[in-house]
């Protein structure tokens, strides 16, 4: 069988194949392509390719994406008989830049009974899609936060990493890229170790677990790792994943030194102070300042509200203190009346604020004890009336003083007075001037019994019973506090 022949059947064999292949002759000719090899270079005939393979190096510009050989192209080196394979290359037309493939390339050179080479050919495979998803894949996973290696099961060796990983622990790619899961070990101080490691080396998922890394600097990161089996081409794969439980420790630490000043804090504080629930106001601590005002110890009043404790006087003011810290989310200087233990009432002033403790609202209240100075108050007041029946001395700024002590932040009252006559209204206006009953009847020209009786009708309509309370109520509801003429 001639030579030109055994070349014809060999087109014929070659002509239908789903790979691609380029026949080359030793004077780097380029004598035949198969309908697969033209369509890998977007090229309709043969001499689109390029006859020679000066011409076709002029033509594709080649890219090697694995097994560098500087400067020369595959073609080149099925001419020189090397044999290769597993060659990836990328390949654009010179005259079209858009136009690009991935090529994964093999050699073929048969010799003849001389040990000369007599066909030389390059095999073609299209790998672009495959390449494309690759890249789509590395980067994605380059640019996911999360830290993660991938190690091939095959060698056990990291053949992927991502920057969260290296910005994790202080990591280089290259110390990490290359080296066995032992050597740069992604299960180090692992909670279930002897788990993860036969999950491992059979290709299975590893279930999340706490682990410790070690870092290139000697610390150490505590982290949270899983271990899930993919494919990279045909390599079976183990996709690392991590958490990173760094800054939850960190948080953690900062809480509970928190938590711990804050319970110092409560502790020692010298005013009485109650944590309760935000929502049914159950006590859950009190201080020691709490249980030598109040009596009441921990195992009395802890789990129980404060109404349950009966410290309550007034549930009116209980009422008015838990809606307006729902309203407001906080209560200041409220007066109150609360109960001892014993039994005796207290006056104390309550301030609390809603807080977060561990992702739940409580209410911190302070109970500050006021009844030796409340008492101290009506001492003085009860003095001050003892001597209130003749006014005629005091001062206007007295006057307004102990109306405001008297009734201290007490508004006025709502709508018009009570419906005093005018001769009610001249007698509370002149006591609330400062004169005695004597003075108000020469200013009225009425007799001393006629001032007292229109006095008593005045006391009855607006509700009290002494000269004193007059004048507090006169200045609280707009009757003037100057002095009358003569």
């Amino acid at each position: 069988m001639t030579a030109g022949v055994d070349r014809h059947e060999l087109r014929q064999i070659i002509a239908g194949l789903s790979e691609g292949v380029i026949l080359v002759e030793p004077d780097q000719t380029i004598a035949y392509a198969n309908a697969a090899a033209l369509a890998m270079h977007g090229a309709e005939s043969l001499d689109e390719l390029g006859p020679t393979v000066d011409a076709y190096r002029d033509r594709f510009c080649l890219r090697y994406r694995n097994n560098v050989a500087p400067n020369q192209y595959p073609i080149e080196r099925v001419v020189a008989g090397e044999r290769f394979h597993d060659v990836v290359v990328e390949v654009r037309r010179a005259d079209k830049p858009e136009m690009d493939f991935v090529h994964s390339l093999r050699s073929l050179v048969a010799t003849d009974r001389d040990g000369k080479p007599s066909c030389l050919a390059l095999i073609l495979k299209d790998v672009s899609d495959q390449f494309e998803a690759e890249e789509r894949f590395e980067r994605t996973f380059n640019a996911n936060p999360a830290p993660a290696v991938i190690t091939r099961l095959s060698d056990l060796r990291h053949v992927k990493v991502n920057t969260g990983f290296l910005e994790m622990t202080g990591f280089t790619r290259d110390a990490v890229i290359g080296r066995s899961v032992y050597e740069v070990d992604v299960l180090a101080g692992a909670r279930n170790r002897d788990l993860a490691v036969a999950r491992l080396e059979s290709g299975g998922t590893i279930p999340q677990m706490e682990a410790c890394l070690d870092l290139p600097d000697g610390g150490s990161r505590f982290v949270i790792v899983a271990g899930q089996p993919i494919a990279m081409g045909d390599e079976p794969c183990m996709l690392f994943t991590f958490a990173d439980l760094e800054l939850r420790r960190k948080a953690e630490t900062a809480l509970r030194q928190s938590e711990e000043r804050f319970a110092k804090a409560f502790r020692m504080t010298p005013v009485p102070t109650v944590l309760v629930r935000a929502d049914t106001f159950q006590v859950t601590g009190i201080n020691e300042a709490f249980s030598r005002v109040f009596g009441h110890g921990e195992d009395r009043i802890v789990g129980r509200s404060l109404d349950e404790a009966g410290l309550w006087v007034a549930d009116k003011q209980r009422l008015q203190v838990e809606a307006a810290l729902d309203r407001h989310g906080y209560v200041l200087g409220v007066e109150v009346c609360l109960r001892h233990e014993s039994g005796t009432n207290l006056d104390c002033l309550v301030s609390a604020e809603r807080v977060t403790i561990n992702d739940a609202e409580f209410a911190l209240l302070v109970l500050q004890d006021i009844t030796e100075r409340k008492h101290t108050e009506r001492e003085l007041f009860d003095a001050i009336e003892t001597v209130m029946a003749d006014t005629s001395w005091f001062s206007r700024g007295l006057i307004e003083k102990l109306a405001t002590l008297r009734r201290p932040g007490r508004e006025a009252a709502e709508g018009a007075a009570p419906n005093l006559t005018v001769r009610e209204r001249q007698i509370l206006n002149l006591i609330c001037s400062g004169l005695g009953d004597d003075a108000i009847a020469r200013k009225l020209g009425l007799s001393r019994n006629t001032v007292r009786n229109h006095g008593a009708a005045l006391y009855r309509k607006i509700g009290i019973h002494k000269r004193s309370e007059a004048v507090v109520w006169g200045r609280e509801n707009g009757f003037p506090l100057s002095r009358p003429d003569g």
